[in-house]
């Protein structure tokens, strides 16, 4: 056999999703992460669900991993001590930032700057300098950049990151800095990370990919140890970002497009599952032990954004566009001293030692705790393997109880009503801040946590159907094994279409192009699985932000580029105007396709579910007692209709059917929810 891994490293637990491409057929399995050491818990779950397809590990034809190990090392402050060589006059950079604040009005009074991830011992100033049109004004200081990387590297700097100005437009001075000190230091430079202008941007890209490398090839090289003592050969592809996979050295050279590549394979796999269920227009939302993760697709694809932000940092580099916000299953309930009013995370209490009800020593109330507490949960969960310590649940959610004076019953539904609020927002950024009607959209529920709350969520944003799919625990390690290889060239080029040429605009994308496929050989991608396609960031002369136009050849028309950026305004913003238009960068983007995977379809037979009862469910609701069914998915058929209240409970996770509502089983085993007036 020749099979296809999907891993995903969660906070809670580690995904695996395991699909072999000639039959069709696929395994899943989850097993708590190891924060201590996070390869043990892959290599445990490659265990498991290689047992379960009587496979062995050398029937693995690749693994695709996704990995939080940089996300974490930015938002929790344990990168790289980094260095930074700036031009002279600019050893500020990073504290000067931008002046954006968050938030309205009140940011401006209350707003705290974070610190940047490099101190300012570790600055150096070089002398050199080059133009915004790529002249060298200032020759290199060579002996400078010697002196100051012996420096740093004896104060104890792990990494450097080299971000001179205007490098973007000629990136010699830069190359050469990074020949010169390579052999003492890893080094950074943003003519290869991010060669596009706006220096800060720039600058902290740059800085945030040294800051994480150390951190990453730590973990790349145990998992590598790891995967060796187990006899496991198969090469590890690690997704990026914007969704896409790259080569394990690819990730070690540019650890910065990893960011997000947890959340990017949920949305990959939700977009993938909808399309196939016919709901092109979706709105994802992935719910797990730590945070709740949410975003927008349209047309089978999700929207991937040119910036993102890492915590109070913005990296300049190709990701989908997810909101995440510190609301999982894990999240830990608390009763304000100031206000005296419950509040629900971000704090979480992790895999270890999880929530209370996990029985591993966890005494905080947490929202898992709460739905325990209301019987939302079965006694078992990963099919009957781990066991909720309910006692341990209800002592813990008796806790904010005590402190609210109510019932423990009252005090788990307003948990769960207040995790479901901040989610709501979440929910709200990604569509009406950005003009969207959720009304328009289905939403994807996913994540060990998300088939809890999703009947709630669809139902307050008037958000329907509720998409559940066939293994809604595993679908980010599902979005692994069906993305491309993917990557993205950039060049900066500021001209108007009136200053420049179609040949210069051409001789640029070639070069692009030729970059693009020198890195899809590098992949091992072969030329009829591959494709190359290009991008202008265009704008009105001297705007401050910049639209994306595709590009359908090199040898581009540029009156015709002109008028598809004025329709593309006039189609976003309601109006276009007159006079220049300006390119600001070209990018290529290579792609190398791969083959998706084939999943079960039946037809609708009998619509009674009862077949697949095994049992009622003793829940509270409005401070009373009920007992309701409980459906085994297994054992649910295409065509069946569970009317709520109801509980479906599955190896990966549980789905809530609320009163009211009701879950048609679809021809690909979806659960489909929708109030039973439609």
């Amino acid at each position: 056999m020749n099979l296809r891994l999907g891993v995903d490293v969660g906070g809670t637990f580690t995904d695996l999703f395991l699909h072999d491409p000639a039959s069709g057929r696929f395994w899943i399995a989850k097993t708590p992460s190891t924060p201590e050491d996070q390869s043990v818990g892959v290599l445990t779950g490659i265990e498991n669900v290689c047992a379960q397809a009587s496979a062995t590990t050398s029937d693995l034809e690749t693994i695709l991993h996704g990995t939080t190990v940089a996300t974490n090392a930015v938002l929790e402050g344990k990168g790289a001590r980094v260095g930074l060589l700036v031009t002279e006059g600019w050893a500020h950079l990073l504290h000067l930032a931008e002046s954006w604040t968050p938030g309205p009005l009140f940011g401006f009074f209350s707003y705290l700057k974070p610190d940047p991830l490099v101190e300012f011992e570790d600055v150096r100033e070089i002398r050199e300098r080059i133009d915004a049109q790529g002249r060298v004004l200032v020759e290199l200081d060579e002996e400078a950049v010697r002196a100051a990387a012996r420096e740093l590297v004896d104060q104890g700097v792990e990494s450097l990151t080299v971000t001179f100005l205007n490098s973007y437009a000629n990136p010699d001075h830069e190359q050469r800095a990074k020949a010169l000190v390579a052999d003492q230091v890893p080094v950074s430079t943003s003519s290869d990370v991010s060669p596009e202008f706006r220096e800060y941007e720039r600058a902290v890209t740059t800085v945030m990919n040294a800051y994480v490398t150390p951190t990453l090839e730590r973990y790349l090289k145990n998992l590598d140890t790891k995967l060796a003592e187990g006899g496991i050969e198969a090469p590890v592809q690690v997704v990026r970002s914007d969704g896409g996979l790259m080569s394990v050295d690819a990730a070690r050279s540019h650890p910065v497009s990893t960011v997000l590549s947890g959340p990017s394979g949920g949305v990959n796999g939700a977009a993938f599952v909808a399309h196939r269920a016919g709901f092109d227009r979706i709105l994802t939302f992935d719910m797990g032990g730590t945070s709740t993760d949410v975003a927008v697709s349209v047309g089978g694809l999700p929207t991937v954004t040119r910036e993102t932000r890492v915590g109070p940092f913005p990296v300049r580099a190709p990701s989908i566009d997810v909101e995440s916000i510190g609301a999982g299953g894990g999240s830990i309930a608390h009763v304000s001293p100031v206000t005296g009013a419950l509040r629900v995370g971000p704090q979480s209490a992790g895999a270890d030692p999880g929530p209370a009800c996990y029985g591993r020593g966890g005494v905080d109330p947490t929202v898992t705790d709460a739905n325990v507490v209301l019987g939302h949960l079965p006694p078992r969960l990963l099919g009957g393997v781990m066991d909720l310590d309910a006692e341990a649940a209800h002592r813990a959610v008796g806790r904010i109880a005590d402190e609210l004076e109510i019932d423990v019953h009252r005090a788990a539904q307003g948990i769960v009503d207040l995790v479901n609020e901040n989610m709501l927002g979440a929910l709200r950024v990604v569509t009406v801040q950005k003009g969207l009607d959720p009304k328009d959209f289905a939403l994807v529920s996913f994540g060990g946590a998300g088939g809890l709350h999703a009947n709630a969520l669809g139902a307050a944003l008037g958000c329907f159907p509720v998409v559940v799919p066939l293994e809604p625990g595993v679908l980010s390690a599902l979005g692994f094994v069906v993305a491309d290889v993917r990557n993205e060239f950039g060049q900066t080029f500021i001209r108007t279409t009136d200053r420049t040429t179609t040949a210069e605009v051409a001789e640029l994308l070639d070069a692009l192009r030729a970059q693009s496929t020198a890195w899809l050989t590098e992949e091992h991608i072969e030329g009829g699985a591959s494709d190359v396609s290009f991008v202008a960031d265009m704008r009105y002369y001297r705007q401050g932000y910049e639209l994306p136009i595709e590009i359908e050849r090199p040898d581009v028309d540029l009156d015709e580029l002109a008028d598809t950026f004025r329709a593309a305004h006039d189609r976003l913003y309601g109006f276009s105007l007159p006079g220049p238009v300006e390119l600001v960068n070209l990018r290529a983007r290579a792609v190398g396709r791969v083959t998706k995977p084939s999943l079960a379809e039946r037809q609708p037979a009998a619509a009674d579910p009862s077949p697949a009862q095994v049992g009622f469910q003793e829940v509270w609701s409005s401070g009373e007692r009920s007992e309701i069914p409980l459906y085994e998915r297994a054992l649910l058929d295409a065509g069946m209709r569970v009317t709520g209240p109801a509980v479906v409970q599955q190896y990966d996770a549980t789905t809530l059917v609320l009163d009211r509502h009701e879950a048609v089983v679809d021809p690909h085993l979806n659960l489909i929810i929708t109030p039973e007036e439609r």
